[in-house]
């Protein structure tokens, strides 16, 4: 059971929430002043990477609120859920999406002593 730590409401069940797509586009300062190739591009074209990803997630069972979050895309597995407006934790280069956080802390602190 996957459970998704809800920056609001605490670890929850998967299946309360609703996956909301990547996080933080920026939207154009003058929408007025782009082409209609950089609109579709900004609104269509999206990051499809294969690890760590940061997406949007709303509660969508509980508080409703929207959250970010950092998930590898391959293994599911969370690295960390934000609030908006705050800075993503990003994993270390060398996470491959298998250990949580805590278990890849907890090894990596064993290795280093």
């Amino acid at each position: 059971m996957i459970q998704v730590d809800c920056p609001f409401c605490g670890k929850r069940n998967l299946t309360e929430f609703a996956y909301g797509g990547e996080a933080h586009i920026a939207r154009p300062k003058d929408m007025a002043a782009i082409s209609d190739a950089e609109f579709a591009r900004y609104l269509f074209t999206r990051k499809n990477p294969k690890g760590a990803h940061q997406e949007r997630w709303n509660h969508a069972m509980g508080c409703r609120r929207w959250f970010n979050a950092v998930r590898h895309t391959v293994t599911d597995q969370f690295w960390a859920t934000y609030k908006v407006g705050e800075t993503a934790p990003l994993p270390p280069d060398d996470w491959d999406g298998v250990l949580s956080k805590s278990e890849f802390e907890a090894t990596t602190e064993t290795e280093a002593k």
